[in-house]
């Protein structure tokens, strides 16, 4: 393999993970520059985003920033619906089509929806209801594609009024690592998988995991690190295009 993607998936684990991120939009935008098979992409992204996300719930609750009523509820859809993603074997072209929906939603989270400053007020029912919705969406596109979803979750539960910058953050790392192990068991079940790829990827994230979720649940904001790599991503999207065109 190229060993260069080891040096940037250090970087992509210290980066996201110090806001509470997995990293898995960027692992997935990288590995799709580099020309990995599109069946590996997901499970190693899922594999990845495991390893950073395992290191930072386990930060963040020694911080007191996990609501385990508010993780369980998005749970409750997103674990059968990124088992669903996972499951589904996809053409190439269906996998770069929604992979590249899915990175353009990434860069608009990063670029636009990032300097949004309101808060959406909902009814009791009505937040279960987004709660719910929202969980199953991001679950699915975990099993498929590997993004785990929190870089859309985080904000959400702060506009949402649902908790605070760092319960949200806390949340997002749970999120991200249950549904990457269940994406993951999905993969594996029809084979999908190549480990002996991802094991210095998985030495990589872990590295970069191990910095950056410390300083992030312990001492830094949420929202010092902000538009992380969405130049990576820009760069991908124009790759995804060229593919599906």
């Amino acid at each position: 393999m190229d060993y260069s993607l080891t040096v940037l998936f250090f970087f992509v684990a210290l980066l996201y993970s110090s806001v509470g991120l997995g990293g898995g939009s960027s692992y997935t935008a990288l590995m799709a520059i580099f020309g990995v098979h599109y069946e590996i992409i997901p499970t190693t992204s899922l594999l990845l985003n495991m390893v950073v996300t395992g290191i930072g719930t386990v930060n963040y609750r020694r911080g007191g920033h996990l609501r385990i009523r508010l993780i369980l509820m998005f749970l409750l859809t997103s674990i059968p619906m990124s088992y669903l993603g996972g499951i589904v074997s996809l053409s190439k072209d269906v996998f770069y089509i929604l992979l590249l929906i899915t990175l353009l939603f990434v860069v608009a989270r990063i670029y636009i929806w990032n300097n949004l400053q309101f808060h959406i007020s909902l009814t009791r029912t009505k937040r279960v209801i987004a709660i719910l919705f929202l969980g199953g969406i991001l679950g699915f596109v975990a099993g498929a594609v590997g993004i785990g979803g929190g870089i859309y979750l985080v904000p959400l539960i702060i506009m949402f009024g649902l908790g605070s910058e760092k319960e949200a953050a806390g949340t997002g790392t749970v999120f991200i690592f249950v549904n990457s192990l269940t994406g993951i068991i999905a993969r594996y079940q029809r084979g999908a998988y190549d480990f002996e790829f991802a094991l210095p990827l998985i030495a990589a994230v872990l590295a970069g995991g191990l910095i950056g979720s410390h300083f992030g649940a312990l001492k830094f904001k949420p929202a010092t690190i902000q538009k992380t790599l969405g130049f990576v991503l820009i760069i991908a999207i124009g790759l995804l295009i060229t593919k599906v065109s």
